[in-house]
């Protein structure tokens, strides 16, 4: 921050976390502990590269103001991350009741009888500022599940997160759907019992038959016992 005896400004240094191909700002904040209303001024070394707002402007006695500085989107990294550029930012105590549309450029001439405050302002580039972690859906807000890493390697959640799991179970479990549920499951389970042991009675049946009888077709009882194997996994796979 500098403390000169107009303006206190901060920062000193314009940092832009820099990337291709996108536009990139940074803000100073100036600030006016004085009685005196105080115009300013902000000049840079590269103006095709940066746009400043406001550029110009009066700070009124006892007030803040904030310059936004854009620099414009670039096509290739400077050598070394290095930036060469600087801001000049000029102050000058104004008149009582000046506005912004008034600043000129005369106030700022050091060859008038105008005490000129100056500020220099190096620009550095510095690392993107990296996205935040997403959040994984399903978590309540405000509970952040802790797991524990035992000596094998072995990744285990913390007694919070079993509990919490093991509660969610227990109440699926005491709803009317869920007891309805299982019990329909369950009868027809038993169905498909009751169902497999009538099909294999009727097959011992026709065994016995076929025994008695030599000239049986042997390839009826086949048909018989495949069809019995289908509807037992078919019945089956339904539960």
């Amino acid at each position: 921050m500098s403390t000169g005896e107009l303006l206190q400004i901060e920062p000193l240094e314009l940092q832009f976390p820099f990337e291709l191909k996108k536009q990139i700002s940074c803000s100073l904040q100036l600030t006016n502990k004085s009685d005196n209303y105080v115009a300013f001024k902000v000049k840079t070394t590269n103006p095709k590269k940066y746009c400043v707002r406001p550029n110009t402007g009066v700070v009124i006695p006892h007030s803040s103001c904030e310059v936004v500085v854009t620099m414009q989107a670039q096509k290739e990294s400077p050598p070394d991350m290095q930036c060469k550029d600087k801001f000049l930012l000029q102050s000058v105590v104004a008149s009582p009741g000046l506005i912004g549309k008034d600043v000129t450029a005369e106030m700022f001439n050091k060859e008038s009888e105008n005490r000129v405050d100056e500020c220099k302002l190096r620009v550095v580039y510095v690392p993107p500022r990296s996205p935040p972690s997403p959040v994984h859906e399903g978590l309540e807000e405000g509970y952040s599940p802790r797991a524990s890493v035992s000596d094998n390697g072995t990744v285990n959640q913390d007694s919070d997160s079993n509990m919490m799991s093991k509660r969610f179970v227990d109440h699926n479990e005491s709803t009317p759907e869920f007891q309805a549920l299982v019990s329909r499951l369950t009868e027809e389970k038993q169905s498909a019992i009751r169902l497999n042991h009538k099909l294999e009675r009727d097959l011992e049946i026709l065994r016995r038959q076929s025994s008695r009888s030599k000239g049986a077709p042997v390839m009826l009882l086949i048909i018989v016992a495949v069809l019995i194997g289908i509807l037992t996994g078919y019945l089956l796979k339904r539960l």
